[in-house]
């Protein structure tokens, strides 16, 4: 299965002068972990995270003050709408982050989550076995 079949292409895009709480905002209104930030004086676009926001007021700042551009996440990982989501997925686990910004020709095609991924293995019928309790505790896993 490739990221074009389980990627959004409903894409929520936000500017680099929004609030932080207009950020969160934005993503609970959208149900979606991740915004898209549209920078013009940007080379590329960005990406601001629930988590990124979480580790800004847990470190004391104010959402209603702190920019969206002051926190966006860096080293952006851009995905290919043919990249296979198992591809996907291991650049997602090397890099330590749950979303990926698909683009397609140099322009915007969508965003691939990690729950994304989860829904396509599952409606596929993507199975594993699960070691019960026993198994676990004779470390057999």
């Amino acid at each position: 299965m490739q990221v074009r079949e389980g990627m959004s292409e409903t894409v929520l895009t936000i500017g680099p002068r929004h609030t932080l709480r207009d950020a969160a905002a934005a993503m609970l209104r959208r149900n979606v972990g991740a915004a898209v930030v549209l920078d013009p004086e940007a080379p590329g676009p960005g990406v601001i995270t629930e988590r990124d926001i979480l580790k800004a007021i847990g470190s004391g700042d104010d959402p209603d003050r702190e920019l969206v551009s002051d926190h966006l996440t860096s080293d952006l990982t851009f995905a290919s709408p043919n990249w296979s989501l198992e591809r996907a997925a291991a650049a997602m686990v090397r890099g330590g982050f749950r979303h990926l910004v698909v683009v397609d020709g140099g322009e915007l095609a969508g965003v691939l989550s990690m729950r994304d991924i989860v829904r396509c293995w599952t409606e596929d019928g993507a199975t594993s076995d699960v070691p019960t309790g026993a198994q676990w505790a004779g470390g057999r896993a």
